[in-house]
């Protein structure tokens, strides 16, 4: 018995060396790949299905036979895991699948087809804290907005929903006896969307859940720096998908850099492209679809403006000021950018925002109580540096931040510059930094102006008591943005309204009232039911 006790304790000893040295081999092999995904505080990423190594490419199965790259968080510039990007022969295998893949979602009915985007949202809000997570990580923006951000899908999931079963157009009076005339919609076929690096999830959801609800089929590129997120969100979609013995290649993936986008662009099988970026590759984009007469739906940027009357409520305008400017790190497409004061109170909201801003939690973006997070790149930290000094050298005066931040990561100090002409060639540039031009105005007029000077024309928004000036701005010469606001943000649109803008901003409309529009094609039918052939407008032709 004693023998036996004495093998026991051998044979635990050498268990317990095996366990420590494999233990040993793992945390080596950790620190060998360098990877964020191999530490034990990251391996919540395996729950959504990440691993090492991704493959970059979805159209029913997984491949990928591009170029490997690697994904860095923000907030230290450290490596989290790698993707391998699609060739454009990936790319074409996926849109050839893709296009097969409609000819089985097209004849599905718009009901059933809502009911895929129900448990594709509920997929969703089981995994919102993981992906929310995820983005927060991948992007940089802090934890709540990654949630929310993932909210924002199943939100517009809830609300496609509903539209799938209220989809269709008016019957029309004719003015023929015996006939009728009506309204059809169809939808186009595939739709191409290309999203950028703020909004890693929610601008395909916008996309994908009205798009699908209306019978088309989805192929996404998103930003060459989210790829973690893409592979994500579209592993959560596949698994829909097949359980519910649908093309996976219905809702495509193909991880890639500009020629992917090109060949989106330029591919007339892509019958609707929906492209969210910056002006400047917008206009590009817009050039490449317009040559094949193929469909477009542009979100770019916005150079946004918060105009502040004498009578406004300064305990909304201040923290309206700074969670639309210093939110996500100025990388909003709805950021505030230019505040115009009135002069009656600019020295006093200046004093109040300065305060404000230095009070503004800096840190993880992954901890609950971080309120700023870092940039998204090293490049960006460089065009903050540079508008800064472009700031200076037109006569602004740097009154709050103004640095970079000595930590890892992409950290810069949200920043505000007062004394500004409001036709600075600064000020009218979109900078995608956390930067705010006070500008001082005295009259209505005046202030009207300014915010409709600048090229692009996203959103806007003015604080005031004054209904009749209420209405003047949101008339026809008022805000000339596609989001005009009264009283609160120029950030935070809701999903039941239709997002986008106009001039340099594109145009184009996304998520709610009557933006699913954009998916369909229109047809007016006229049906004859009679056993005569009368002709429009009263024309004899015997």
């Amino acid at each position: 018995m004693h023998r036996c006790f004495t093998l026991t304790i051998a044979q635990y000893s050498r268990l317990l060396l095996r366990k420590k040295l494999a233990s040993l081999h793992c945390h080596q092999s950790a620190a060998m790949s360098g990877l964020l995904i191999s530490q034990p505080k990251y391996s919540w990423m395996k729950e959504l299905g990440l691993s090492e190594d991704n493959p970059g490419v979805y159209n029913g199965s997984w491949s990928g036979s591009g170029e490997v790259i690697t994904s860095y968080c923000p907030a230290n510039n450290e490596p989290i895991a790698r993707v391998t990007q699609a060739t454009l022969s990936d790319y074409e295998e996926t849109v050839q699948k893709a296009k097969e893949a409609w000819k089985v979602w097209a004849d599905v009915p718009a009901p059933k087809r809502g009911e895929i985007v129900r448990q594709i949202g509920h997929e969703l809000r089981k995994k919102i804290n993981l992906l929310g997570s995820l983005v927060s990580l991948e992007m940089g923006k802090i934890l709540i907005e990654g949630v929310g951000e993932v909210q924002e899908y199943v939100d517009i999931c809830d609300y496609a929903v509903g539209l799938s079963r209220m989809i269709g157009g008016p019957i029309l009076p004719s003015e023929r006896p015996g006939h009728a005339l009506i309204e059809q919609w169809n939808p186009v076929g595939l739709v191409g969307v290309i999203t950028a690096f703020n909004f890693p999830v929610a601008v395909y959801g916008w996309n994908n859940a009205i798009g699908l609800t209306c019978g088309n089929v989805c192929l996404w590129k998103g930003a060459p720096t989210t790829p973690l997120t893409s592979v994500a969100v579209t592993k959560i979609i596949a698994e829909v998908l097949e359980r519910n013995n649908l093309p996976g290649a219905i809702c495509s993936m193909t991880c890639g850099g500009a020629d992917i986008g090109t060949a989106m662009a330029k591919d007339k099988r892509v019958d609707l492209l929906s492209f969210t970026g910056s002006t400047q590759v917008g206009k590009k984009v817009a050039m490449m679809v317009q040559e094949r007469f193929g469909r477009k739906l542009l979100e770019l940027g916005g150079n946004n403006a918060i105009i502040v009357f004498e009578d406004a409520d300064l305990d909304l305008v201040v923290p309206s000021t700074v969670f639309a400017s210093v939110g996500t790190a100025g990388q909003r497409c709805t950021t505030t950018r230019r505040l115009m004061l009135h002069e009656s109170v600019h020295d006093t909201v200046v004093e109040r925002i300065v305060k404000a801003y230095k009070q503004v939690r800096i840190g993880d973006p992954g901890d609950s109580t971080t309120l700023y997070g870092p940039l998204h790149t090293k490049q960006a930290v460089e065009q903050y540096l540079a508008a800064i000094e472009q700031a200076k050298q037109q006569g602004g005066t740097l009154v709050c931040g103004g640095k970079v931040i000595d930590r890892p990561g992409n950290f810069v100090e949200p920043t505000i510059f007062t004394d500004l002409p409001h036709d600075s060639p600064i000020v009218q540039t979109e900078t995608f930094v956390p930067i705010l031009y006070v500008l001082k105005f005295k009259t209505e007029e005046e202030a009207f102006a300014w915010n409709n000077e600048v090229d692009q024309g996203l959103t806007s928004s003015i604080f005031t008591k004054d209904l009749g000036r209420i209405f003047r701005w949101l008339g026809p010469k008022g805000s000339d943005c596609g989001i005009v606001n009264v009283n609160i943000p120029t950030s935070g649109a809701e999903i039941g309204g239709a997002f986008g803008g106009e001039k340099h901003t594109g145009g184009g409309r996304e998520s709610g009232s009557d933006s699913w529009k954009q998916y369909m094609r229109r047809s007016t039918c006229t049906i004859n039911y009679s056993k005569d052939l009368p002709l429009a407008q009263g024309i004899k032709f015997e």
